[in-house]
């Protein structure tokens, strides 16, 4: 039987950092275990390729909720990274450290240790920033960059608008000023995508300490009683078992994590016996507290040139590929979220609790025969404006659906199913029709694309349209979230699973709360402050 000292599962954003952390100086043996394959893909390589990733049928998990009540009985897609470097390898890559006050929040839900001043060490440890001139800031090795100087030049209308209403202007809305509107950094080194994989795993795996198996499912944990011993491995042949000396770490994410807690015999008992899967601890928690993001978009045509004209004409992309090649930049080296900011709905909420975006490019989905989903640019200029409520305060759950680890599991976001949640998106709509009658926007506007936000009077009609065509900004957190006990979590501060030894979860289902912006960067921390506690001991 293989034995190693460490056995991690899911070489995602957090799995990369456990992995090179935990085998750093040579002081112990990992295996880091990926359901996907290679990440070497030109299309993760390239910034702007998250287009061409969002539907990949082997770099992506391709996940579908249930038909959610609050979002009129529709379904939504959420796609995962399925390869090594996990979402990291296949997202808008916008960096974001969310407010302070959610770490805050954190410690008050019962995550002692993990306030703004106890995770603010490692943020600026897993850091490199680098400013629009190429100077760098910071050690770390995840690269953060400022591209304000390379984005499109239809960006400069939001900062108009913003003016126009008052919203504050934040110069770096990480390292200054996290409340207002800015451009968003990305994680990208030299016009090339950086995950967590490049930063992090690669280098350490230098040292000969790691073992990385890829296309390889893991069916379930192994335990000894309430200990947990390894893992079995899932395949044609079956029941393969892997040993792990000192523990074994899930870090296969919100989705799938609790769903290898309950292959396992760890979740809702009623639900473990259901599925003929023998009880080793019951609680309920594992695969609760389901947080997600949604947003909604409103489309327009423009009356000026857009990253449309650059993307959408043979030629264009042409000339955008040769701009690439020769130097690395053009609008392949960027996001499609550029400028955007974390705002307060209205001025009388007592913190920050929407993120916007402005893009300067609106696209199709497209299905071609026989092939995979393709997101296309418009063929005329246009842009869009969007909103996202950043602290939901409504829960779902995700639970195993068959005791086969192949079997996608239930997932049942339970969107907008509090009264705080549709107030949000109610003003969160007013403050986009404010920014849309500003003179700043009222110049680029050509025509609206159905629906015309604008035509929206009522907060009934706001809501409505809210419910029909929000989506999820693909954020799903907190199905094995941290808190002082198993009545209302399912692991410690450290995170190690509740009445099981051996065993912890290191991945953005151990969020308290979701943050207030984008998941990737706060994952990363959380994974570098858990290795840290592991290897003094807690």
């Amino acid at each position: 039987m293989q034995e190693y000292d460490y056995i991690i599962v899911g070489a995602g954003s957090a799995g990369c950092v456990m992995a090179a952390r935990l085998a750093q100086g040579g002081r112990s043996s990992v295996l880091l275990i990926e359901a996907g394959g290679s990440d070497r893909h030109p299309w993760i390589r390239l910034p702007i390729g998250y287009g061409r990733l969002f539907y990949h049928r082997s770099l992506n998990w391709r996940y579908e909720t249930e038909a959610d009540p609050g979002s009129n009985g529709r379904a939504a897609y959420w796609p995962r990274g399925k390869t090594v470097g996990g979402s990291s390898s296949i997202n808008a890559l916008v960096y974001s450290r969310g407010q302070p006050f959610d770490y805050d929040d954190w410690a008050e839900a019962g995550a002692s240790g993990w306030g703004w001043d106890a995770v603010r060490p490692h943020f600026e440890a897993i850091e490199r920033h680098v400013s629009p001139d190429g100077s760098e800031h910071g050690t770390g090795p995840l690269y953060v960059s400022d591209v304000r100087n390379r984005v499109h030049h239809f960006n400069r209308h939001y900062f108009e608008a913003a003016s126009e209403m008052g919203l504050p202007v934040s110069e770096d809305l990480n390292l200054r000023q996290t409340e207002g509107v800015g451009y968003y950094p990305i994680t990208t080194r030299n016009g090339l995508r950086c995950s967590a994989a490049d930063a992090f795993l690669y280098p350490a795996m230098k040292q000969g300490c790691i073992t990385l198996m890829k296309n390889t499912l893991v069916r379930r944990v192994t335990l000894e009683g309430r200990r947990a011993t390894g893992v079995e491995l899932a395949g044609p042949g079956g029941g393969q078992t892997i040993k792990a000396r000192k523990e074994v770490i899930l870090s296969a994410g919100a989705v799938n994590s609790p769903q290898l807690l309950q292959l396992s015999g760890i979740g809702p008992g009623a639900l473990l016996q259901q599925q003929g899967i023998p009880v080793v601890l019951a609680n309920d928690n594992v695969g609760g507290n389901l947080q997600d993001h949604l947003a909604v978009t409103w489309y327009y045509k423009s009356t000026e040139r857009t990253m449309n004209n650059d993307l959408s004409p043979w030629w264009g992309k042409m000339i955008a590929g040769m701009q690439y090649v020769l130097g690395r930049r053009g609008p392949l080296a960027l996001s499609v979220n550029q400028c955007g900011g974390f705002v307060r709905s209205t001025p009388e909420a007592p913190r920050v609790d929407l993120q916007l975006y402005l893009t300067p490019l609106t696209y199709v989905t497209t299905q071609e025969p026989g092939k995979r989903q393709i997101v296309n640019p418009d063929p005329w200029p246009g842009f869009l404006l969007c909103h996202q409520p950043s602290r939901p305060t409504s829960r779902g759950r995700i639970d195993i659906c068959s005791p086969d680890p192949t079997a996608q599991p239930a997932i049942r976001p339970n969107y907008l199913s509090t009264q705080a949640d549709l107030d949000v998106a109610v003003a969160g709509g007013r403050l986009i029709q404010r920014m849309a009658r500003t003179q700043a926007i009222q110049r680029v506007i050509k025509s609206p694309m159905d629906p015309d936000l604008l035509s929206l009077d009522t907060d009934e009609g706001l809501l409505d349209d809210f419910r029909a065509r929000s989506g999820t900004v693909y954020h799903p957190v907190s199905t094995c979230r941290m808190g002082r006990d198993a009545q209302s979590a399912v692991v410690d501060p450290q995170l190690r699973v509740f009445g099981i030894e051996g065993l912890r979860v290191v991945d953005a289902s151990a969020f308290p709360n979701v943050t207030s912006g984008n998941t990737n960067g706060p994952t990363i921390m959380l994974a570098h402050k858990a290795a840290e506690s592991m290897l003094q001991g807690s």
